[in-house]
This record gives structure tokens, sequence and C-alpha cells, in this order.
């Protein structure tokens, strides 16, 4: 992640000014507030910090001057409240807390950094559309799962629920059909269920790749328009481990593309970043080169 610092020096920052910082102010969070966690030195370590052991902390950086952070916010507030708790959001108002936003290295609002068991996972900045903001979510979620405490008083809930283990099971078996259907059909009951989700995707992937063509690769280089042939290829490239390749063959497609066509390839390759854990080196450089081809 670049500008991240170490944060394990904060602590005891935070100890030492705690006396002196009072909670942040300034415009209040709009309409999801309940789901915020305004952020100061003061708090930093609990809200931060010690949560991140629980649950994925989402902490985004922002000014109540610029349009375009409140409009994040209010778009990852909503994601929390939909999401009930399986992550937090952490607000940081750098006109008002700029220690905190030093130690991130913040150089432009808005910026989002995830962090989980303390240290730093993934970041963007700037603003996001909402399937790929979901996206990016949904992705933290799954690379966490399992890995984390879990929310206070959730200890109860850590048992694993007959119908999950089945699908797990199923999965386990390469039985692909029948762990989709039970996966399915845990999603339809809690729509808000990574695991279920994540799976689902992997499942749905590996279906399409393992039907490709043995020669989809060299077919897609000899048509680089055919769009078809390149999600065929891109799809073989990833099943062979070549990740970089596959991501790079849609960005370039990106960059030669417009309109719908630019939109479906867009579309695409943020099916397969979701695929990997969002703090894949490759993920992370494959975002970024999206963004340029994108703006």
């Amino acid at each position: 992640m670049a500008g991240a610092v170490d944060l394990s020096g904060l602590k005891q920052r935070a100890q030492q000014s705690a006396s002196a910082a009072g909670p942040a102010g300034g415009q209040a969070p709009g309409p999801g507030a309940a789901n915020v966690h305004e952020i100061s030195e003061a708090n930093f370590e609990d809200e931060v910090i010690g949560r991140s052991d629980e649950v994925p902390v989402v902490v985004l950086l922002w000014s109540p001057r610029s349009e375009v952070c409140v409009e994040l916010l209010d778009a990852l507030s909503a994601l929390a409240a939909e999401d009930q708790g399986s992550w937090s959001l952490a607000s940081v108002n750098v006109d008002t807390a700029p220690r905190v936003a030093q130690i991130f290295g913040v150089q432009a609002v808005p910026t989002v950094v995830a962090l989980a068991a303390g240290q730093p996972l993934s970041s963007f900045q700037g603003p996001q559309p909402a399937d790929q903001l979901r996206g990016w979510v949904d992705s933290l979620l799954s690379a966490t799962a399992g890995k984390l405490k879990g929310p206070k008083g959730s200890e109860e809930a850590a048992a694993v629920d007959p119908a999950l283990a089945q699908a797990r099971t199923e999965l386990e078996a390469g039985d692909f059909v029948a762990a989709a259907k039970s996966y399915q059909a845990i999603l339809d009951s809690d729509p808000s269920h990574v695991e279920a989700r994540a799976a689902i995707r992997q499942i749905e992937f590996l279906t399409r790749a393992t039907a490709q063509r043995p020669d989809a690769i060299q077919a897609a280089d000899t048509a680089p328009e055919d769009i078809d042939a390149a999600f065929a290829a891109a799809d073989v490239q990833i099943l062979n481990q070549d990740v970089g390749a596959a991501f790079e063959r849609l960005i370039t497609l990106v960059r030669n593309t417009s309109g719908d066509e630019r939109t479906k390839v867009r579309t695409r390759l943020i099916e397969l970043f979701e695929l990997f854990d969002p703090a894949d080196p490759e993920v992370i450089a494959g975002r970024r080169s999206l963004a340029n081809a994108l703006y």
C-alpha cells in the first residue's frame, strides 16, 4: 500500500495525547451516521486498531468541505448498514484530526484504507462506482473470513451451521453443482453471507473456466479485438496461475474499447479481481492499472 506506515507505534502516541485530544468535530456524517465511528487520536486505538482484531475496519479519510468525500461517506455508510456489523466504518475528518491523517500518509481526500489485525490490507483514493465499491468490500470480507475474532458477543454464532458445513463438504469434494445449490440456498436466506457469496463466485468461475477450449489463449492472440475470446483466454490464464497476464489482457482491452463494450470488459475484470485476496499484489497492481485505463 503506497504511502502506508507502520501503525504499531500509534498506541503510545494516542495514549500520550488522549488527555489533550477531544472528539473529532466538524460537520457530522451523512444519513448513515449511526454506522460510522468518528475517529480522533484519543479513540484510534480502540475503534481502529483494537476493533480490527474483531472485524475488518474500513477507514475513510475525508473532509466535509468536499462533496465527493461526503458522497463516498454516505455510500460506505449504506454498505456498512447493509452488512450488519460484519465490518466497521471509521471516519477520520482530516480537518479536525490531522495527526491521524498523517499516520496514514494521506496526500489527498477521500482516501480509504482497510485494516485487519492492526495491519493495512488494501486502499484506494477518490470516488468509486457503486458496483466496484460493493465488490471491494466483499473481497475484503472474503479475504478475512475466519481469520479474526469476530464481533464481541458473537461466540455463540461461531458454531458452523449444518447447511454451511454441507456446502463446504460438497465444494471440497468437487461437486460444484451441489455446492452451488447449497451456497445459493444459504445466500437466499442471508443475502449478506460473505462466505456463500464468495464461494458462488469461485464456483461460477471454475465451472466456466474449465469449459474453455485448450487453445483459448492462442485464439485470442490472433483476434485482439474479440471480447469473448479475450474473456476465455483470461480464464485459462488464471487457471494456469498466470494472473497478471490475464489482468493485463483485459486492461488492454479496456483501453481499446468504449461505451457498452468497455463497461462489459470492466465488469468482467472486476469479477476476476474479486476471486482473490484484495491485498494480493497482482490485484492491487491490476486495480491501479484499471483506474489509469479508465481515467
